[in-house]
């Protein structure tokens, strides 16, 4: 016969203060599965280091809907932008593991901890790493009088003129702003750097012609490519998008193993049960095989990954060791 806990605890504490003790001890040794077969019985919330209406912010709010859907409880998006992601990931990282909290962590995570002297966290250990989404790769385009139409014209073009080439971005420390870093170091060429506050003026910029080259976000980027008001040299994930088929990757133009871009995943502080983790996993997978999701990220020139969490965390480390080393040799430093 099966007893429910609170049953238990009742029963034995008549027997003093050992029997208290020995009730507890069985509250803390229940099955994780008894735990889990009642999750989620309360609404879940899903933190962003991100504002509303970015693929992020977008991401999250389709998955939990879909969770929504599936299991009849909340899922509310948390945005708390700021600090680089930070403010969100130490947040999460200190939240009850319960499975009632998630994260998402992106490629903002893995170049903080070489990027910020220091952090209230730890992305790998203060986390269990669920499932990576997606990863969405960056775009290198130029203005069109700059006199090339592929990357290496590109790098003999700059050889040429050292130090002459500018190259902006959102801003120091940025997944753009260290790819052109990466770009820089496997060609052996010399730019400028030239951050800007935010990926809009540094796209207006380049459109404009005051700068001359942009590692930039396929969303934010391709349609001034489509245009014609800027050249699209080469995408950087190591393969060909499927959105924009005709451009070809800067790998197979030269830079082997040339491969940046943003991810986007979910994550629960360390500490909560396997089986919720489990339970989260197969559900998140679930909800990312949507046609409605992989229709819009598809357009977004996403190439969908549904790893497992052993996976994704070594994928999160080999991350933390790529970006770092981005970080080291552009001199890139945040108080």
């Amino acid at each position: 016969m099966n007893f429910h806990p609170f049953f238990i605890i009742r029963h034995l504490s008549f027997g003093g203060a050992v029997s208290g003790a020995l009730a507890l001890v069985l509250v803390l040794t229940l099955p994780a599965t008894t735990i889990a077969q009642s999750y989620p019985s309360r609404t879940i919330r899903y933190i962003v280091g991100y504002t509303p209406g970015g693929t992020a912010d977008m991401l999250a709010r389709a998955v939990g809907q879909k969770l929504n859907e599936t299991w009849g409880q909340p899922v509310l998006v948390e945005n708390r932008p700021g600090g680089g992601t930070n403010i969100a990931t130490e947040v999460a990282a200190k939240s009850p593991p319960d499975g009632y909290t998630l994260f998402m962590p992106t490629v903002a995570n893995a170049i903080n901890p070489t990027l910020y002297p220091k952090l209230g966290y730890d992305p790998i250990r203060d986390f269990v790493n669920i499932i990576n989404f997606a990863k969405v790769p960056g775009i290198l385009v130029v203005h069109p009088s700059v006199p090339v139409k592929n990357a290496k014209e590109l790098i003999a073009l700059a050889k040429a003129h050292p130090d002459q080439l500018r190259h902006g971005s959102p801003g120091i420390g940025s997944p753009h702003h260290l790819a052109g870093e990466i770009f820089k170091t496997m060609s052996g060429v010399k730019m400028i750097h030239v951050p800007y506050r935010g990926a809009s003026p540094a796209i207006a910029d380049v459109v404009a012609g005051h700068i001359e080259v942009y590692f930039g976000a396929m969303v934010s980027t391709l349609p001034h490519a489509r245009n014609g008001r800027l050249r699209a040299l080469g995408v950087t994930s190591l393969k060909r998008v499927a959105a924009v088929p005709d451009i070809a990757s800067l790998d197979e133009q030269g830079l082997k193993g040339f491969e940046t871009g943003s991810w986007f995943g979910m994550a629960v502080p360390t500490g909560t049960p396997r089986d919720i983790i489990n339970k989260l996993h197969t559900e998140a997978v679930r909800a990312i095989a949507a046609r409605d999701i992989r229709d819009r990220m598809i357009a977004e020139g996403a190439e969908f990954v549904d790893d497992t969490p052993e996976q994704f965390t070594g994928f999160f480390k080999a991350e933390i060791v790529k970006w770092g080393k981005a970080v080291k040799a552009s001199g890139a430093k945040v108080d």
